[in-house]
């Protein structure tokens, strides 16, 4: 098995060597030894680094995902956690579309001004209790 030195891992996996040194501190990659004073890691580090940008992707934390992905061992992904994500993503996703929709609004609305459409009107007053769009649809017209 050939090992790769810091700069090699940081070339094939787009990851910066100045990150693959925070991701060892942080306990999420191990190296094996050293060349002078370069790190040299396994090859399966860079599966390692894929998970860890997955996981970023799907909004996890460095430091949820260092206890899912201990140096030595292979993973333990927690699945409640990843369903639990999940549903932080969906509403996550109802809320941007809520927006979305709202943005929509605002851009097509026929009245003379915002301040004299109702349904504009309905998500300032949603806004000013620190409510979301979600929490108002648009009327019908």
């Amino acid at each position: 098995m050939k090992l790769l030195d810091i700069s090699e891992v940081a070339r094939r996996s787009g990851v910066k060597a100045s990150a693959l040194r925070y991701y060892e501190d942080k306990g999420l990659i191990a190296s094996v030894g050293r060349r002078g004073i370069r790190r040299l890691f396994e090859p399966v580090v860079l599966q390692r680094l894929a998970l860890i940008r997955l996981g970023q992707a799907g909004g996890f934390s460095l430091d949820e995902l260092a206890a899912m992905l201990p140096p030595d061992d292979a993973p333990t992904i927690d699945r409640d956690a990843l369903l639990a994500k999940a549903d932080d993503l969906d509403q996550t996703i109802r809320r941007l579309s809520a927006m979305r929709d709202a943005l929509r609004h605002a851009a097509a609305c026929p009245a003379p001004s915002h301040f004299e459409c109702a349904t504009f009107q309905r998500y300032l007053k949603v806004a000013a209790k620190g409510g979301l769009p979600a929490a108002v649809p648009p009327l019908q017209a």
